[in-house]
């Protein structure tokens, strides 16, 4: 592994001190790769347990789990040790970091074996010069033909700067609106997907749509930050350009600033709402809530929506977003120097490359899987209708979405970015603080998080 090219890299993303050291080549923590003995633990590093539980229900070498979660055994006898950290305040990025940095010194089944990454910082791990995740290739997996049915988005996704693939997913993201079928019928006389399709097609129409909403007492969305990944999915330009030290601010994300506030302002959103993932956005998404839709990718409807409602089955339906997103995805890279090369190549296939398993994983948790002619399929077959959603098939309105995704220009610091930027304005959104304010602390709190960053450019 490249230590010095990753301490790098890691003191520029994360500012983690420790993060510093230099070493020998790529070659140097290949162990019993080399010698062709699989080692007996596989570490795989996440910050929650989607990935664990797909791999339990679908793979066929699991014997058994414990008790407790943190072990999966093989029929071979290899154990799987999860270790999992919460992605918040970039926990889990700091905890995988100083694992990576010790890789070439850890002992064999100490090592990491597979991690995950997301979106927001996949592209801080598939860079080809801190060479963290081994491309697929090394493993003998020939992205070309292996994954040749993958959606090229997820695909380009998991590539490093010149064009190699160094991860695969089991899923993408295409984000829908979901929406309160009580709410529709009493508003519009209908819940019909496609017909509240059509009240809520584009943001101009949508806004027409949102004072027919207030007028009944209800909200169109719950917070501010219900409408941000649309947005920040469209940007033209990354957060910040490989090499430089500017943080450019999209113009995607000020109109985004903008709507957000006039939708505020006109009462189109829960002014208790402070953001996403915390209790008043949880709440919203309760029976007693005058919330009509969130805007949402499948993993959101399974983690968030379904464990939040408290209603009857068959409350919620799907139907198409205002303007076609992608929000998140896992997906899965290979350690390099890790000592189970051969169990992850397998796990890596299994998982991502083929149809049949990933069809069971969208039967079983709604994921929308990552193949297209597997989709394909499932828009087209009710027997992958969800009970939640009142036997809709959602997937009718899934792949359309996912087939048009252009995934926005990645960097390494845009975690940092999204997470700050919706902070700093969240205040100025509330009243508490003005627009330059708001700006200002954004300024602050970015370089505060990457000590690297020199300038913050706002668009004229």
């Amino acid at each position: 592994m490249k230590k010095r090219a990753f301490a790098v890299l890691m003191a520029a993303v994360t500012a983690v001190g420790l993060l510093a050291g230099c070493g020998g080549g790529s070659d140097a923590g290949s162990g019993g790769a080399e010698s062709g003995e699989e080692g007996k633990v596989i570490n795989i590093y996440s910050w929650n347990d989607e990935f664990r539980t797909r791999l339990e229900a679908v793979y066929p070498e699991v014997e058994s789990t414990s008790d407790d979660g943190t072990v999966t055994t093989l029929k071979d006898g290899t154990e799987i040790h999860w270790v999992i950290n919460p992605n918040q305040d970039g926990v889990y990025q700091q905890k995988l970091d100083e694992a990576l940095m010790n890789q070439v010194d850890a002992a064999a089944d100490d090592r990491i074996d597979i991690f995950l990454s997301e979106t927001d910082y996949v592209y801080k791990y598939t860079d080809a010069d801190a060479d963290v995740a081994m491309p697929l290739t090394d493993l003998g997996i020939d992205p070309d033909t292996d994954l040749a049915d993958q959606y090229d988005f997820t695909k380009t996704t998991t590539s490093d700067q010149d064009g190699v693939q160094r991860g695969s997913t089991w899923q993408c993201c295409p984000g829908v609106l979901v929406y309160r079928r009580d709410i529709a019928k009493d508003v519009f006389g209908t819940d019909d997907p496609a017909a509240v399709g059509e009240k809520v097609r584009d943001w101009d129409t949508l806004k027409v749509t949102a004072e027919e909403l207030k007028a009944k007492g209800y909200y169109t969305f719950s917070s501010y930050a219900d409408t941000f990944r649309v947005y920040s999915n469209s940007i033209s330009e990354p957060w910040v350009t490989s090499g430089e030290t500017t943080v450019k601010v999209d113009q995607k994300i000020m109109d985004w600033i903008e709507s957000s506030k006039e939708w505020l302002d006109a009462g189109y959103l829960d002014k208790t709402v402070k953001g996403q993932f915390n209790d008043d956005w949880n709440k919203a998404m309760g029976s007693s809530s005058k919330v009509f839709a969130f805007l949402l990718p499948p993993w959101g409807i399974d983690f968030t929506l379904s464990p939040n409602w408290d209603g009857d089955t068959g409350a919620w339906a799907v139907t198409n977003p205002p303007q076609e997103y992608n929000w998140g995805g896992s997906y899965i890279h290979a350690a390099t120097g890790t000592d189970n090369p051969e169990h992850v190549k397998d796990i890596i296939l299994a998982m991502t490359a083929e149809k049949d398993t990933l069809l069971k994983i969208s039967q079983d948790y709604l994921d929308f899987t990552n193949t297209v002619s597997g989709m394909e399929e499932a828009a087209a077959n009710d027997t992958y209708a969800s009970d939640f959603l009142g036997g809709q098939n959602a997937y009718e309105y899934y792949a359309p979405v996912a087939e048009n995704i252009q995934i926005a220009p990645l960097s390494s610091y845009d975690q940092g970015c999204v997470e700050l930027i919706q902070n700093a304005f969240s205040d100025y959104f509330q009243g508490n603080v003005d627009f330059d304010k708001a700006k200002a602390n954004f300024e602050t709190a970015i370089k505060e998080r990457y000590p690297d960053i020199t300038e913050i450019q706002w668009p004229e």
